[in-house]
């Protein structure tokens, strides 16, 4: 028996009149995360990389083999995900990158479909209501976010992390204070600002159902316990083991801003934050439209405020879910307060831009763009599910609700129709490159079947331990080729030091031209001088050209360098391979 202490909600509640064991037993749990990966699987059926695996996956495959791309300066640049890497870079050991990518999503993607099948179970939602959150979830967060966020999509350390911590969440629904603690330290393990953040929220969340059960009535707030009920403890030894299983991420996070003086730190943060990640990072730099979706987010949170029902029937059921879905909804809150305080950090930037880059970093608006839609959904659904009693139900929140719905199913139909039909990896689609406007899926095939032809001339043609100059316009070369680079756009260091480097390295190959930022401006110089530069300072004999860039009005063979792909019967019309000079700049 529970104690009077948690007074957690049934584990295994009854939707039905029959069938409780039946319905809640682990093979259902399990038929509900298998239906949760197939939804997944249609959302994000695109092949192997997406946007960050390749990010992620080469860092895991050099942690398990020191020796795959070794001389890469990003690969051996600090790990700040060492848990990750850990638990899902050994497959790297015994398949290929995208099986290993693919081994990940399955799991990842079956332990967030464990954690939203438990939130659901919380709130007494019907049977396999996880499966319609989740397409909303999935939804609200594409077409929804402030920031940028994401969650279903590619394997990433962020992935499991958010599994373990809508484990977490379902337990503070469940108020059961002591489990979350367990589980948010975990994810924290993963990745460190998802965990932790969590932990943030839910302690915010803590204090205000478990210290103002006196006060919130008085503001017309759901209570989220029952005044007579025990307040739950917030010290407890739950609370500093999730924070030691903390340390697994956090300690590798704090390790690579060691060594550093105070102004190269300073300036490490204005790379990451205001050059490299701002669309992430920088409020003044979000389109307006980006505020007035997620604005839109919002308003259906507060329209979807939890509302007490009551069943003469089941009195205690009533109460249990009444003060589950407001336990969910304060959580919400508390992630809006969050990145409430990352606007005033952002803003800061207008008169204190070291304060506000310093700060920024640690993506104030990540989880609010989770948890928000997410809450949305659940509440969206608990509306549809709840027949209140005592309480009329207004027919605007009914059409509203059916409405999300409708809308939800399109935008996910949308984002899965898209994921399929060009056929190609997300991080290989040009909208995902800067390459200008989308091109049709036909182009977009054969501009990557010559990616992939280049790549597969560079891993048998040339020695593991050479070096590329690669193109701005792209993420991918270590994937497929497994061969270093100087500097990529998309593997920028996160440590201190490195951070430097790569803003050094990345300025001093691809030199913007005059006039504005477009597709031809930022490219590597054809400069005799420049090109033996790059060749004495990083030990690179090759680069990899991209012939849309050369110029918008000079042929790619009039370069006046010597071509080593493609010659002869080779065929390639997007990429090439040049030799740089040698000899000593006069």
């Amino acid at each position: 028996m529970p104690s009077p202490v948690e007074s957690p909600i049934n584990e295994h509640p009854d939707h039905t009149a029959s069938g409780t064991a039946a319905k809640h037993a682990w093979w259902w749990i399990a038929l509900e995360v298998i239906a949760f990966v197939g939804l997944c699987y249609l959302y994000a059926s695109a092949p192997a990389p997406a946007v960050n695996e390749a990010h992620y996956l080469i860092k895991a495959k050099n942690f398990w083999d020191s020796s795959f791309c070794s001389n890469d300066f990003f690969v051996t640049s600090g790990k700040a995900h060492t848990t990750f890497y850990a638990l899902f870079g050994w497959p790297t050991l015994f398949f290929s990158l995208s099986t290993t990518a693919w081994i990940g999503r399955l799991i990842a993607w079956a332990m967030v479909g464990f954690g939203l099948q438990q939130c659901c179970q919380r709130l007494k939602l019907p049977v396999f209501s996880s499966t319609i959150v989740a397409l909303l979830w999935i939804a609200g967060i594409q077409a929804g976010n402030f920031a940028g966020e994401w969650v279903i999509g590619g394997i990433e350390g962020k992935v499991p992390a958010y599994g373990l911590a809508l484990v977490g969440l379902s337990r503070v629904i469940g108020r059961q204070w002591k489990q979350a603690w367990i589980w948010f330290g975990m994810s924290s393990a993963f990745h460190v600002l998802t965990g932790g953040w969590c932990v943030v929220a839910a302690a915010i969340c803590f204090v205000v159902t478990e210290r103002g059960s006196a006060w919130l009535p008085r503001l017309r707030l759901p209570p989220a316990r029952d005044s007579q009920t025990k307040a739950a403890p917030f010290f407890c030894w739950q609370l500093f083991a999730g924070g030691a299983m903390a340390l697994f991420g956090l300690v590798p996070a704090v390790m690579l801003m060691r060594g550093v003086s105070t102004e190269d730190a300073t300036l490490a943060a204005h790379i990451y934050g205001s050059f490299r990640l701002p669309h992430h990072l920088l409020p003044t730099r979000f389109p307006t439209l980006w505020y007035l979706r997620f604005s839109a987010l919002v308003v259906l949170l507060l329209l979807f405020l939890p509302r007490q029902t009551h069943r003469p029937d089941r009195v205690q059921e009533s109460a249990d879910s009444n003060g589950a879905a407001a336990r969910l909804f304060y959580f919400a809150l508390a992630t809006l307060l969050i990145a409430g305080c990352g606007l005033v950090i952002g803003y800061s930037y207008h008169w204190n831009p070291d304060f506000a880059v310093k700060l920024s970093k640690y993506y104030w608006f990540r989880l609010s763009d989770a948890i928000v839609p997410l809450t949305v959904a659940l509440l969206v659904i608990r509306w549809l599910s709840e027949r209140p009693v005592s309480v009329p139900r207004p027919l605007g929140l009914d059409l509203m609700a059916k409405g999300a719905i409708a809308l939800g199913i399109v935008i996910f139909t949308w984002g899965a129709v898209q994921s399929a039909r060009f056929g190609i990896p997300k991080s290989c689609r040009h909208r995902y490159l800067g390459i200008g406007n989308e091109p049709g899926a036909g182009i977009q095939r054969k501009r990557f079947a010559d990616w992939l032809a280049l790549c597969d001339w560079v891993r048998i043609a040339t020695p593991e331990d050479e070096v590329f100059i690669t193109p701005r316009q792209q993420q991918t070369f270590k994937w497929y080729a497994q061969r270093a680079e100087v500097v990529n756009w998309k593997d920028v260091p996160q440590d201190a030091q490195s951070l430097l480097q790569w803003k050094q390295r990345y300025d001093h190959l691809f030199q913007r031209q005059q006039g504005d930022l477009t597709y031809y401006t930022v490219r590597v110089p054809i400069d005799y001088r420049k090109l033996r530069d790059f060749r004495a300072t990083y030990g690179v004999r090759f680069m990899v050209v991209d012939n849309r860039v050369v110029s918008p009005f000079a042929e790619v063979d009039q370069l006046p360098l010597i071509k080593i792909y493609p010659v002869g019967e080779q065929e390639n019309d997007t990429f090439s391979v040049y030799e740089l000079p040698y000899g000593h700049n006069r």
